[in-house]
């Protein structure tokens, strides 16, 4: 982009001018419009993560939204687990 031309914001659709824009994903922002989809607060070029084309923080909006699940992670819950029981020695009778 060359002084003097201009494209639209992907955040509100209305012209980025050169003293103005923020580049990120390949696009120019708005520096107010550059924010995360999914909690809205405003974002750094190229501190963000993205998927599909739209920006997301990368928490913890992106994790959440696509990163791997287990527990406390992702959208799963704390899964509650039962303490191993103890190896219980037993003896072999062979000669029955």
């Amino acid at each position: 982009m060359f002084a003097g031309e201009t494209s639209q914001c992907p955040g509100c659709g209305k012209v980025v001018y050169f003293a103005e824009k923020v580049t990120s994903l390949g696009r120019n922002w708005h520096r107010p419009c550059l924010r995360c989809e999914r909690c809205k607060k405003t974002l750094a070029s190229g501190g963000h993560a993205e998927h599909e084309g739209r920006p997301y923080c990368h928490v913890p909006c992106y994790g959440y939204l696509f990163g791997p699940k287990g527990v406390n992670i992702g959208k799963a819950h704390q899964f509650i687990t039962k303490k191993p029981e103890a190896h219980k020695k037993t003896k072999l009778n062979i000669f029955n």
